[in-house]
């Protein structure tokens, strides 16, 4: 297992905006995943393609609008499992906006490289969704 990978944003929106971007299947599509089932409740399941990549797991800690914690992971792998892994999302009133930090633990170091690339690119995606701007289409995707 790698170290934990930390990732952080601003947001130019109030974290009562930016929180549904994290648990509403619509708005989360609108930055990250071509499909998504989310039940934003402890033990909830966080269903979220992406870019063909099917991400698996459950919500262990929603605390609106401040935290998430999930687990994540990939449908039918062995060596990234759904679950396997942990994703803590907090949520830090800032003056203008929000400072959205993302800590992911656990993850096989062929991941960690992965996710490294992919986090930033989702958050700045997200960024631009919370303000009410079209992130466009996702460049990953065409990849």
């Amino acid at each position: 297992m790698s170290e934990p990978i930390r990732f952080q944003v601003r947001v130019a929106a109030p974290p009562e905006k930016v929180f549904p971007y994290l648990t509403r299947s619509e708005l989360m599509l609108v930055w990250m995943g071509d499909h998504a089932v989310l039940e934003p409740r402890p033990g909830g399941q966080f269903t979220v393609d992406i870019n063909g990549v099917p991400v698996r797991g459950r919500y262990l800690v929603v605390d609106p609008p401040r935290r998430i914690v999930l687990t994540w992971g990939h449908a039918g792998s062995d060596v990234f499992p759904p679950g396997s892994t942990t994703v803590e999302i907090t949520l830090t009133p800032t003056e203008g906006g929000t400072l959205l930090s993302v800590e992911h633990r656990d993850l096989p170091a062929k991941q960690a490289r992965q996710h490294a690339i992919g986090w930033p690119h989702f958050l700045n995606r997200l960024a631009s969704a919370a303000t009410g701007r079209d992130p466009g289409p996702d460049p990953f995707a065409t990849r």
